[in-house]
This record gives C-alpha cells, structure tokens and sequence, in this order.
C-alpha cells in the first residue's frame, strides 16, 4: 500500500534522489493536501526523466513492485493502481491534454512533467503535419533522369536503397534515412541536394546542415566536400551545395545561461530544407525545439542509425520515429512513385501509418562486407543473439573481432601495458599537431561505465601511468604534451561543444608554450588557453555514450565483472560499431549475453503519436 513513508522508504533505499523527494513534496504542497499517492506519483515521474524517460507508465506498473528489498527485509512495495489515476486527477495539481497543469495524465495513463508532455506534443503534431505534405512540384522525368546519372547503373536486380532514400526525400517533406556505419547515409544526403537543386531550376533553396556535436559538425562537412566532388553534375549545382555545418546549438542561436533559443516558433530559422546527421543522438528537448524552429514549408531531412544507443538526455526520439524493432513498407502511391522513378519493384503496405512512407533503411555496408567479423558480429548483437556473437568473437574466424576474458582489478594494469603503448605510441612521439590527431584517431578505449575498476576514470589513469612508465608523456603536472582532453559542457561563445575532442601540444603562436589545440573549420586548429576551457577530461578512455559520432580503426570495448542496468544491446551494438578495422572485447561471457538480450526501453508517447495518429 502507499503510506507517508514510501516515498521516504524509496529515497533510503537509494531509488529516488533529494530532488525527486522536493519535487514531490513540492506537488503535495501545491495541491494543498497530503496524498501519498500524488507524493510517489510525482516523485517517481522525476526519477523516470532523470534517467532518460519521457513519461511515467502507470498501467504499465500493474502489479509490479517498486522496491525488491531482498535481504534489507520487508519483502516489496506494491501498489492498488486502479484507482491512482482518479485520486490524481482530483489533485489539482495534475492536468489532462491541453491544461496548464505541473503534470499532464494523458487518456493511456502516461504521467509527464509539463514541459515534457509539450515539447513531445509539439513535435508529434510537426511531424505529422510533414508527413500528410508530398512535394506537388516534382518534375517526375527530371528526378528520373537525375537518379539515373548520380546513381550508379547496377547489373543486378537489387534494390538500391540510397537511391530510394534520395528519390523519397524529393517527394516527401520529412524524411528519414537510417543506417549502420558505412552504409552511405552522408553520401547519399548529399545527392540529395543535388536532386534538389536541379528541380529548383536556377533559384538556391536555403539549405542547412547540422549535427549534434561540434566533432559531428565537423565530420558531417568533411564528409559532404568529399561526396560533392564525385558527384555526376554540373559544376554551379556542385559549388551550390553547402560547405559549412554547425551544431544544432549553434543554428538556434544559444542565449548563455538559458535553456533558450533566438530563433523559436516565432522566429523561424531562415531555411527551405534542414539535414540533422546523428539524429539518434538528439533528445526530445531539442529535438521539438529544432523543428518549431523550422518553416512549415520546409523539408526535413534526418540521418542517423536507429540501432543506437539513444541520446544522453531524456528520450530515445529516433527509435520511437523509426518504431525500431518493427518493420514497415510503404504504401501503394508511393511504391508506384518508386518504381516510375527507380525502375525498382515495390511491394505496397495495405493500411500501414502514413509515417511508414518517410522511413528508408540502407542496408548495404559499403565500409564493411557482409561476411566482415565487425558486420556479423554487429548483427547478431542487434538481433540479440548473445551465443552467435560470442562464437563470432571467440572462435578466431575473424581477425577483425577478438574476445578477451576480463583480467582481475588487479591484473588489469599488467594485462593492459602492451596495448596501451601499441594504441598511443605514435601520437605522443609525432610532432606535427595534425598527425597527432591523426594518429590519436586511430584507437580508442570504450568503457560502459564511468566509476569502478573497469570506468573510464580508472582507465585514463591506468594509460597515464603507463604512458609515464614508458616515458612517453612528461613525469609529471596535470598538463603535459600530448593530454587528449574531452569538452563535458557546452560554451556557445567559445564554439566548444559536449564531446568535443582537443590535444595539448606547443603552439607556434605562444612562442611554444603549451595550449589545447582543437580542430576547426577547414583544417585548422584552433588553440585555447588552459583557464578559458570549459569543464572537461582526460581522453584515453572514454563510455561508449560519449563515443556516439565517432570512428575508430581499432576500438577496445572493456565490460565490467558484472552486470549492470546501463548494459545493453545498444550500448554494445554502438561500442563495436566505433571500430572501422577492428574491435577486440575484453569480458565475461555472461555479462556479454546479459547485455545483448537487454534491450533499451525509454518511455514515451511519441512512437503511439506517429504510428497511430
């Protein structure tokens, strides 16, 4: 039963924080009431979005106890909830679809914070607008011909699926291409624009190209100057493609020190088409204020591998616009706009959601074959097949994927000497700032968690010591040459961005003395003094999490002892899909299928908005 103390009971037991207890006595104040119910109800909505979820399930919580007290005693708390929602709705304090109320109960019993329920409404109901708006003024013989030439010509009957997500994104205002690594999702975007920019007849849409990150920003504009310069068109719509990206931050116009924005649904940003790179990476927050910044009338376009773990904030806002775990077809008008224009076959969906016509999965890895240990290996991890990827790993079949049994706390340092003087070498040896990063590129320690003997944080301590040992980085000071350093927190004015990633080296402008050199716009590094950098960390080592949007060549995917909420299959289908040459696993067997048959749920109510609208 709920009683005063269960709230008070949750909090000991270590599953609420200070702030959720607050927010919940805080709601009971302003009801102006005790309620029990409404104290656990509030608290626990607080808790959920701490930890990445939208919205409260309460039907969801049927009969399931919120605390196994195991051997503290007292057995479980469990709770009658089919009267919770009447005894909230009679709070005052929480509100139904449309009220101005600190809580919003929608009609599925999902409890949200406010601003949360809006921004997922807002962004619902945007998408949904897209998604009914096809493009009337396609010229359907120059798309034609236009797929044809940027398109390579294939002897086979296969379907090409870039070539179907280009031709989808001409004919409808929203669009998403996902993919795994490799499979061209960059590249293809960039054909779109010159699709695009042909059907424009002379007349420059305002196109804008974002990431969330400022290392994404700048792998997304590297990337679209080497898709450009292949492409088979004319010279004026090649140098009218964009050469700029910036993070999405940065697009909005950040107000320092607000959670605000200068361009918002009353100052819209000044585009005709928005492509977002590592969209899976985007939270709910921004990702609803993006697209209430954006035209009604302009095309949206997101690029990202829905298989991922989702963003670090709350919401997983691709996976729910994908429906992952389900797949989908598209409809009879748009496989018969398919076929016109590719040549392709189709079959048609009967009755699927409009939604399912704005969704294209590339499947061909162009990085990768299909019988690549990193290709096989990935797949059977996201199909949640635990013993095939251990076999994959375990039987040396494949010299790109390797497993490792997890050495001791102990052990560790000793088992990892030689890899981390074999991973870090070069780049503490090279001179020239550019082929540090480029050699510090090459490998990467990934961690699933940040604390304990196998966290990142020892890590980044064991590879200094190490890199000491071996004289390879100065005995002694906080800042040494060549310290890899992590930006944690955002500074708009400094245009430093969460995963950012700089080295200290001696910079020729401050007659050598050290400074943290990071890359910018067109090749250049930018270098910053030591007391303007905002917070960040050492590098080595880093969680898979913050590994999102970047590649490796070789990657060391270390698990802990033992098993963990945070292990899952998207953590390790992310960790290993890091690596382009090869990824090696060091763990034990049970904790590696524990993770594999976990798959991430966040709670929400965008999937049933978009695929049942």
């Amino acid at each position: 039963m709920v009683n005063e103390g269960t709230v008070d009971h949750l909090h000991q037991e270590g599953l609420l924080s200070p702030l959720d207890t607050h927010f919940a006595a805080f709601m009971e104040r302003l009801a102006g009431k005790r309620s029990p119910e409404l104290r656990l109800a509030a608290a626990l909505v607080s808790a959920r979005t701490r930890e990445g979820h939208i919205c409260l399930d309460l039907p969801g919580l049927q009969g399931k106890p919120l605390l196994e007290t195991g051997e503290k005693g007292g057995g479980s708390i469990s709770l009658p909830w089919e009267d919770w929602g009447g005894i909230l709705r009679e709070s005052g304090v929480i509100g139904t679809a449309h009220e101005y109320k600190p809580l919003i109960l929608d009609d599925r019993g999902r409890l949200y914070l406010y601003r949360y329920w809006e921004y997922e409404r807002k962004l619902a109901d945007l998408i949904n607008l897209r998604v009914l708006e096809e493009d009337p003024h396609v010229n359907m013989p120059l798309l034609k011909q236009g797929l044809s030439r940027i398109f390579a010509p294939s002897d086979s009957e296969e379907v090409d699926w870039q070539k179907v997500a280009a031709c989808t994104a001409l004919l409808r205002k929203f669009t998403v291409i996902s993919g795994g690594p490799g499979t061209g999702k960059t590249t293809t975007a960039a054909k779109i624009m010159a699709l695009l920019l042909e059907q424009m007849e002379g007349l420059a849409p305002r196109i804008g190209l974002v990431s969330p990150t400022g290392k994404g920003a700048a792998r997304l504009q590297w990337a679209l100057k080497a898709a450009k310069e292949s492409l088979d068109c004319h010279d004026s719509i090649k140098a009218s493609i964009p050469d700029e990206a910036s993070t999405i931050h940065r697009l909005l116009g950040s107000i320092p020190g607000t959670p605000y924005f200068r361009h918002h649904s009353k100052n819209l940003l000044p585009l005709d088409v928005l492509v977002v790179d590592e969209a899976s990476m985007v939270d709910l927050a921004l990702m609803s204020k993006l697209v209430q910044a954006l035209p009604r009338e302009a095309r949206l376009i997101l690029l990202g591998d829905k298989d991922q773990l989702a963003s670090v904030e709350a919401g997983a806002v691709l996976g729910d616009i994908c429906d992952r775990g389900r797949s989908h077809g598209f409809s009879e008008g748009l496989c018969r706009d398919l076929s016109r224009a590719t040549g392709n076959e189709f079959k048609p969906e009967p009755h699927g959601p409009g939604i399912g016509d704005c969704i294209v999965q590339l499947r061909k890895s162009y990085r990768f074959s299909g019988e690549s240990g990193i290709a096989l290996l990935s797949r059977a991890v996201n199909e949640g097949d635990g013993d095939l990827a251990l076999a994959y790993l375990r039987e040396g079949g494949y010299p790109d994927v390797r497993w490792r049994a997890l050495p001791s706390p102990d052990a560790l340092p000793r088992a990892m000497n030689e890899k981390i003087t074999q991973g870090f070498r070069e780049a503490m040896k090279a001179n020239d700032p550019r082929a540090v990063f480029d050699h510090f590129e090459q490998f990467r320690i990934l961690c699933a968690l940040r604390t304990g003997p196998y966290g990142v944080g020892a890590f980044n301590a064991m590879v200094e010591r190490a890199l000491r040992e071996e004289g390879l980085i100065s005995p002694e000071g906080r800042w040494y040459k060549g310290r890899p350093i992590l930006i944690t927190r955002n500074d708009h004015n400094l245009r430093l961005y969460n995963g950012d990633v700089g080295i200290v080296l001696p910079h020729p402008e401050a007659d050598g003395e050290l400074r943290a050199l990071f890359p910018g716009p067109d090749d250049a590094l930018r270098a910053f003094h030591f007391l303007r950098l905002p917070e960040h960390e050492t590098v080595y080592a880093m969680t898979v999490h913050k590994s999102q949007g970047s590649e490796f060549n070789r990657v060391l995917l270390i698990l802990p002892d033992r098993d963990s909420p945070v292990l899952t299959r998207e953590l390790i289908y992310t960790g290993i899909t890091r690596a382009r040459g090869s990824v090696e696993i060091w763990g034990s067997a049970g904790v590696f299928k524990g993770a594999v048959a976990r798959r991430t749920v966040r709670t929400s109510g965008l999937r049933d908005a978009l695929w049942e609208a």
